[in-house]
This record gives structure tokens, sequence and C-alpha cells, in this order.
């Protein structure tokens, strides 16, 4: 079945579409939201060419949509709309155990007649930290609300550690920290990061960064 991937760039939409693909899915689009002026994702502030650059290192054509949150849905819609007639049965998401997410997507697909496909649901955090660090991907921290010291973090087996001490969500699915895919068994190419610049913004900490494919 071909399907489109939600695509945000950080650890859980690249597992998810991972373990889509393994599952048979053809993954033939990334499907990105980002604000009016197209310059960063609504859902992690990502700036757009990074995820350009991870779709390129993926083979993977990614689709960027320009909304504002009211818009969300219809811009959605028309998106998918768009992208059924070359094909597109389904969408893989990467939601983990926040119930009203994957009922907004079980409604928004079943309006489209789609097929919702969520290959981490129900699991246990750790075991999906652990899961995507042996498995071969790779991911920094690039925006925390966590304090500075936690950006341009590798998550690894001591970065889940740290975490455990302060008694959050580990994959930071309230937002607690956002991470940037670097490499992994489903990129053709790796990225690598040049240099980063840490600011705050509206209460958090993002790390502005610099990558080319490696």
């Amino acid at each position: 079945m071909k399907v489109f991937a939600s695509w945000s760039g950080g650890k859980e939409s690249c597992l998810a579409c991972y373990r889509a693909m393994l599952n048979g899915f053809e993954v033939v689009y990334l499907l990105n939201f980002v604000d009016e002026d197209g310059t960063r994702s609504r859902s992690h502030g990502i700036p757009s060419y990074l995820l350009d650059l991870q779709a390129e290192a993926l083979g993977i054509p990614i689709v960027h949509v320009r909304t504002s949150w009211d818009e969300y849905e219809r811009k959605m819609k028309n998106a998918v709309e768009e992208l059924k007639r070359e094909g597109i049965k389904g969408g893989v998401f990467g939601t983990v155990d926040i119930r009203e997410h994957r009922e907004w997507h079980e409604r928004v697909c079943n309006e489209l007649q789609i097929e919702p496909v969520f290959p981490l649901w129900g699991r246990n955090p750790e075991e999906l930290l652990v899961e995507f660090i042996e498995t071969g991907f790779e991911a920094y921290v690039i925006a925390t609300t966590l304090g500075e010291a936690w950006l341009g973090r590798k998550i690894d087996r001591a970065f889940i550690n740290n975490l455990k001490k302060l008694e959050i969500h580990l994959c930071g699915e309230s937002g607690e920290y956002h991470t940037f895919v670097t490499d992994g068994p489903s990129f053709k190419r790796g990225i690598r990061i040049t240099h980063g610049k840490k600011i705050v913004r509206d209460g958090s900490w993002l790390l502005e960064i610099g990558v080319e494919l490696s």
C-alpha cells in the first residue's frame, strides 16, 4: 500500500516511517506542515530547509503545506486529497500514547477514506528510545523547555538515564524536547551538523544548526 508519512524531522516520525516500511508499506511522500511564510514546521519549529535535507538524505520527496493552526485540518485534507490522486491510500503517524492525537488522525483519515497507521502506538516510551538507538538512528535535541544544558544532546542511553531522573514523558510527548534525526538505517546518506547557535524563543531553548550531507 502506498502511504505518506507525517513528518516532523524528529525521532518518533522517523521511527514510525521506518517501521511502516518494515511492515510492507511503501512510503512515497513525507508530509509536513509549516507556518504561513513556509520557513518553519508547525509541530516543532524546525526550519523547513532542514527537513528538505532530511528528505534528500532519505530519498523520499517531502510536501510542505503552509497553514495556520486554525486552517490546519482543512489544509491537511486538501493536501491528502492531492496525494490520493497519486495512489496514496494511507497515512503513517508517530503518535505514541496521546489518545486525543490518535482519535483526531483517525477521524480525519476516515473522512478522507484512507487508512491511518500507528506503528508506535501503545509502546513503552523507554523501549521506543532504546529501539531507536539500537536500530542505528542518530538524533540530537534542537529544542527544549528543560534548559540550555540539554540542547545538542545526542539521544543515547546516558540521555535516557538523565531524563528518567526528571520524571517526565521520556519521548517528550508534552513538548519537553524535540529532536532532529541525522542518520539511520532508512537514510541513504547521513547528515552532518556543522555548527550550532543557542537562542531563546518564547520560553524555549532552540539550537539553530548548520548541516550538510555527509
